[in-house]
This record gives structure tokens, C-alpha cells and sequence, in this order.
């Protein structure tokens, strides 16, 4: 799923030959994204605009020979004059007068011949990773370069040829993109550059190769770029394996132009480091300093807390709300401000919280996982790792926050965006930061095999080296847990036991509920405001705050008929949440249906019977309640599947359920073997919110 869909999308018909385009955005001041070379498409620029298109319009052009474009056979189609023109003719079918242009590696040198041939049409230029051929020494590892030769074996830069592309044109892409994407833990960037090169093909590629030149020799390179007008911006990686550096240098000289060096980076800076990235381009748009803002004297200033909530469900949010109550109790006065999604914003809004208005660029990540999920099923360590633009996007949320308004304290409950780009760019940390979390370890699932295993262990391993680097970044991490709840095993093939590294790095603060217990003190005062009988046997199935447990409301609902016939008496109450249509379920009579329930736990309290996903926050609050229950794991859902259950065999709390064994007369009779048993689990800590406060509240 996107951050952001575009607002127009189109082609238009340059030279016989249709380019697709696409607009993003309303802003006063176009930012015109230029393809690079035809391997890729515009996806290449997916981490800058959402972010660019927040305060630009912001433009994305499909290059002749992928994405949505045409692939035409003939060599002279794609001569950096034709890529160069396309960009003028896709601001004329745009209605845009004058625009800042981006261009990466290629795409750069014919941003150059555009702005130089259309001077009035351009603002400004942005080069990165420019590649111009002439303007520094061929590097020794690339003299083996022969397009033309037919070889038995290629090796390194002889691959970069026709008759290895004919023969094997995937070994090509991933050489070609390994290469290109140096830095460790590229997992993600590779495999969708990959894919990219896989929607065009190696007679498109060879066809672009055999292009006329636009600009012949090195004279004329220089000349044009040393003509040009317009302000100029370039970023380079001292890392870059495909264009040496020594390029940026020169196209900066000649130009006139401001050189950004990117230490370690390699020749992709806008997938593998979007945040500097995105900054850059965005301040160079503006070309002027902000604004004057009203300063405050520093011990005039209101405490301020900053709390990102994960949306994935609202456990999260109840066990947030708990603990920044806790935190108005230690530290009074202090204004506590959320950054967060739907489905938190309905429950805050609820508690009368202050939702940040800046929340209202955020992209939902509620809705990417239930697009990643198909039934029962939710792959959840890959759905993260698709996520990738999504939480980039919002990181860009917190950045430019950070930039305006000043807090003591931010704390981020799961927020992974937050706290991977922080790790990656800790230059923009502003305040004291902590971290909660219930688990620790991206585990593979087995039907994933090797490469699910390697690809855990290097998420892993980066997470690691992040902490090990940059220890100051988390000021306090809070493990919503205690020691014993953590699992078993190593992070991966030579990293530490999972436990251990653990121990040393959070504090424990054991499980925070959301609740007070006193919500539970009175199950039967409960049931008569409910409207249940005394006597009646009442089971609650509930799936989270997602739309991903659709299939198991309705598989219960399903079992309804015959678990009342194993339980006479048998009420079903089944609550959709606030992402499911209730009428969705199509229950048959005898359920009550209910949608979003902000007090949900007092209904879970009450039943006599639950049936729920496998999520832990739910889970864990049946077990404070000492109620018994059922549940499903999502299938392939890593957490659900190893995390959750590891925590309540230790508590001695539920019955595990497969989604295979949901169809009615299994699941009507597990419902009637559990409900109203006597339970006797393991005491879950009352005083988790108080302790976790505690931890927070010395970092002010």
C-alpha cells in the first residue's frame, strides 16, 4: 500500500511515444521527480513524496521504456535529448509553469540538458548520484567494461552487457543492484529495485544503450553544464560503486553548485537515507529561512510529552492512556500531545485527549495490514517490511513536528518508524526519547525456510547495531513485561540470546493492562448494565482494532447455531471494532452485534466466555480478568504465533485454537468445553502503568 495516492494521473504523447505521469499534492511550488535510468520507474522516488508533496506539488515521470510508459524498439527513442523533452512536455500537460527538478544518477544528466535547453521552464536542480559520462577517471574495476563482447563467463562490470542480458537478465539485476545499494541491511531496497528492473526487459535496456549521443564529447558535456542558470543542489555518496564521487565534485564545480558528501552512502540515497534526503530537497526548494517564531524562556515553557501509539489494534492505546495518566499524577501540569491514526483517535477522542493536528498527514497503517492480510492470515514480518514508504512518510510527520514545536519527552509505544529513523539519522533527536515494546526479535515462521531465517537475522542484526552505535538515542527502553515473558533463542546465527541482550538493555515494567482493577470489581453490576441475565452463559468474540479478524467474527458467528445447542441459553456477543461494518457479518439471530466498544474490557470482564485473535493486549487482559477464553492466531503472524503464546503457557492463561478448527461444530464444541470454567492463572501486575510512568517521568 502507498502513503499517498496521487491526484491526477496520466499520459501524454511526446514524439509518438506515451509517457505516464503522475501529481501528488496542491503546493504553490512544483518539485518535478525525474526518472532515472529505464531499469527503474518513478517507485524509485516513493520515500520523497509523500513527505514533498505535504508542502509541494510534486510531479513523478515514468521513463520511456518502463512503469507506465511505452517500451519502443528503436534505439533513437531514447536519447537523453528524448528523456530531456519528455520532462518539458509532462509540465505542459500538467499546467506547470516552472518547477524544481530531481534527478538521480542518469536522470540527473538529463534534468542538466532540460534545464539548460529550457531555462525559463526550471526553478532549480537537484543532482544526485549524477552520472556524465567523462567527467572524472574511469575507476579500475569497471576497465573490463565491453558492451559488445560475447564471453563464456562474465564477472563484475563485464555483465554489463547485451549478450549477459539476453542470457541471463535477472543474475544481471541483482549484481547490478547489490552493487548499487552498498550499505548493510538493504534487503528491502534490493528486492523491489529488482522488481522494478523485471517489469522492462533487456532488448528495452539494449535499445537504450545503443541511443545516439545527445551531447557528444566532453567539451560539450562541460559546456552545458557550466551554462546552466539556475540555482544547483548535489548529493553524493562516497560509497557509490556506480558513479564515482569525483562526478558529483565536477558536476558541482562546473555548475556552480552546492556539494552534499554522504559519508557511507552508495549510489541510491533517496531509498536507502530518504529522511537527510527529503530535507535537503525540501530546504532547497524553499531557498529561504522560515519564518521568525515567538521564543519562550526555557523554564517558562509547559512540560510537553509527545506519545506515538501504535494503530495496530488498541491495546496499545488503553495501555498508553493508562500510563500517561499515571505520568499527570507524578508530574502535574505536564500536557501530554499524541501523534496517532485511527483507530487510537476514536478512542482518544473518546478520553478527551489532545490529538495533534499534525496526525492528519499520517498514513494509515491500519489500513496497509489489512491489505496485507488474505483471510486468517497476516504475514506480519513482511507486511512490516512492505511498509517501508508508509513509515518513512510518517517518520517525516514526527521530523517536521520536531522542527516547530518543542516537547520534554517523546515516547513511542511500537512506533517503528519513529524509532528506526531516529537510529538512522539520530542527528534529529531533539528530546529525551523513550521506547516501550512487548516483544523483542523478528522471528521467521517455518514455512518461510532459510530466506525467511536470514532475512529476521539481518532485520535483527540492524536493530543490534543501531542500539550498539547509538545508545543514547533510546533514553529509556520499557519492556511491558517482565524477564520470563521474553523468548527463548538467539536474534540469529551469531547474534546474542534474545534474553539476555534483553536483560541488559530495557527495563522490565511488568504487563500494563489499561485499566484500573477496579473496572473489574463488580462482573455482576456489569452484566445487569450489559443487559445479561444472571444465569446466562455469555460468550464475546472480538478481534482486535483492525479489520484483519473479519474471518473469525464470522466463522464464530457461523458457530453460533450449533454451540447453542451444546450451551443452551447461549448468548453470542460479537463486537466488530472500529474498523468493521457491523452489517459485514451477516450473524444469524440470536448474536448481538455491536461495532466500536471504547470500554471493551469490561464486556470481556463480564462474559463468561471469550473468543479472541491472538494479539497479546486482549489476551493479557482476559488474564488479569481471570476469564476463560479462546484463541486463533493469525496464521504466519510471528508475534501471535510464538511471541503471545511463549507469555501465557507462562501465565497458564487460554486455549490455543487453530483457524483450521473455527468451522462450527469444532468451535461450537471447544465453546462449550470452556465457558464458565473455573480458571486459576498466574497473578498479572496491577501496577504496570505506575511503574512505567516512573521510568519516564525522570527523564524530564
Amino acid at each position: 500500500m502507498r502513503a499517498t495516492e496521487p491526484g491526477v494521473e496520466g499520459h501524454v504523447d511526446h514524439d509518438g511515444v506515451k509517457v505516464g505521469y503522475a501529481v501528488y499534492g496542491d503546493g504553490a511550488q512544483t518539485v518535478l521527480l525525474a526518472p532515472s535510468w529505464l531499469i527503474v520507474h518513478s517507485r524509485i522516488w516513493k520515500l520523497q513524496v509523500a513527505y514533498l508533496s505535504r508542502h509541494f506539488r510534486v510531479v513523478t515521470v515514468d521513463p520511456r521504456g518502463n512503469g507506465r510508459s511505452d517500451r519502443p524498439a528503436d534505439p533513437a527513442a531514447y536519447t537523453d535529448r528524448a528523456h530531456a523533452t519528455d520532462l518539458v512536455a509532462v509540465l505542459d500537460a500538467t499546467g506547470v509553469d516552472r518547477a524544481v527538478v530531481a534527478g538521480l544518477s542518469r536522470g540527473a544528466w538529463r534534468a542538466a540538458i532540460a534545464v539548460a535547453e529550457h531555462p525559463d521552464r526550471f526553478a532549480g536542480l537537484v543532482a544526485i548520484s549524477p552520472r556524465v559520462l567523462g567527467l572524472a577517471p574511469t575507476p579500475p574495476e569497471r576497465e573490463v567494461f565491453d558492451f559488445e563482447a560475447d564471453r563464456e563467463h562474465y564477472e563484475g562490470w563485464q555483465k554489463y552487457n547485451r549478450h549477459y542480458w539476453r542470457r541471463d537478465y535477472r543474475g544481471f539485476l541483482d549484481w547490478f543492484f547489490a552493487l548499487l545499494l552498498s550499505e548493510p541491511h538493504s534487503t528491502r531496497q534490493f528486492e523491489e529495485c529488482v522488481g522494478w528492473g523485471l517489469e522492462t526487459g533487456p532488448e528495452t535496456l539494449i535499445a537504450g544503450e545503443e541511443a545516439p549521443a545527445s551531447v557528444a564529447g566532453v567539451p560539450a558535456i562541460e559546456a552545458l553544464l557550466r551554462g546552466l542558470r539556475c540555482p544547483v543542489l548535489v548529493i553524493h555518496g562516497e560509497e557509490d560503486r556506480c558513479v564515482s564521487p569525483a562526478v558529483g565534485e565536477r558536476f558541482a564545480e562546473l555548475t556552480g553548485g552546492r556539494l552534499i558528501r554522504m559519508a557511507g552512502a552508495g549510489h541510491l540515497p533517496p531509498a536507502r537515507h530518504p529522511v537527510p534526503v527529503n530535507h535537503w530537497i525540501r530546504d532547497f526548494v524553499r531557498a529561504r529561512d522560515d519564518p521568525p517564531r515567538r521564543w519562550t524562556r526555557a523554564l517558562d515553557r509547559p512540560r510537553r510529552v509527545l506519545y506515538l501509539s501504535s494503530p495496530i489494534g488498541l491495546g496499545h492505546a488503553r495501555r498508553d492512556l493508562a500510563i500517561a495518566a499515571e505520568l499527570r499524577r507524578l508530574r502535574p501540569g505536564v500536557q501530554v500531545e499524541w501523534l496517532a491514526q485511527h483507530p487510537v483517535t476514536a478512542l482518544l477522542a473518546a478520553r478527551g485527549e489532545r490529538v495533534h493536528p499534525a496526525s492528519r498527514w499520517l498514513a494509515s497503517e491500519s489500513r496497509h495490514v489489512e491489505a496485507e492480510a488474505h483471510g486468517h492470515d497476516l504475514h506480519a514480518f513482511q507486511a512490516i517490511r512492505r511498509m517501508d514508504e508508509i513509515l518513512a512518510a510518517n517518520f517525516m510527520v514526527l521530523a517536521d513536528l520536531a522542527e516547530e514545536r518543542r516537547h520534554d519527552l517523546w515516547v513511542a509505544d511500537e512506533a517503528w518508524d519513529a524509532d528506526h529513523f531516529l537510529h538512522e539519522n539520530p542527528e534529529l533527536k531533539r528530546t529525551a526519547y523513550a521506547w516501550l515494546t512487548d516483544f523483542v526479535g523478528w522471528l521467521p515462521m517455518a514455512a518461510g525456510g532459510a530466506a525467511e531465517a536470514a532475512l529476521t537475522a539481518d532485520h535483527n542484526a540492524e536493530m543490534l547495531e543501531h542500539i550498539a552505535r547509538f545508545p543514547r538515542v533510546r533514553d529509556r527502553a520499557l519492556f511491558v513485561g517482565e524477564p520470563g515473558d521474553v523468548v527463548a533463542g538467539v536474534f540469529g546465527p551469531g547474534l546474542p540470546v534474545i534474553a539476555d541482550w534483553t536483560a541488559r538493555h530495557f527495563d522490565f515494567t511488568g504487563y500494563v493492562t489499561g485499566f484500573p482493577p477496579a473496572d473489574l470489581a463488580d462482573r455482576r453490576a456489569a452484566r445487569a448494565e450489559f443487559g445479561w441475565g444472571p444465569h446466562e452463559r455469555v460468550c464475546v468474540v472480538t478481534a482486535g482494532g483492525t479489520g484483519v479478524g473479519v474471518h473469525l467474527l464470522r466463522r464464530a458467528s457461523a458457530a453460533y447455531p450449533a454451540a447453542a445447542r451444546l450451551v443452551p441459553g447461549l448468548r453470542m456477543v460479537v463486537v466488530a471494532g472500529p474498523r468493521i461494518e457491523p452489517g459485514a457479518l451477516a450473524a444469524p439471530p440470536g448474536v448481538d452485534v455491536h461495532g466500536y466498544l471504547p470500554d471493551l474490557h469490561r464486556y470481556l470482564a463480564a462474559a463468561d466466555l471469550a473468543v479472541v485473535q491472538g494479539g497479546l493486549s486482549t489476551t493479557m487482559e482476559l488474564t488479569a480478568a481471570g476469564r476463560p477464553f479462546l484463541y486463533v492466531p493469525l496464521e504466519n503472524h510471528f508475534e501471535q504465533q510464538l511471541h503471545v503464546p511463549h507469555r501465557l503457557a507462562r501465565y497458564g492463561a487460554g486455549r490455543r485454537v487453530a483457524f483450521a478448527d473455527t468451522t462450527p461444530e469444532p468451535l461450537a464444541r471447544a465453546i462449550a468445553e470452556e465457558i464458565g470454567r473455573t480458571v486459576r492463572y498466574r497473578p498479572v501486575a496491577a501496577d504496570g502503568a505506575r511503574r512505567a510512568a516512573g521510568r519516564l517521568a525522570e527523564l524530564f
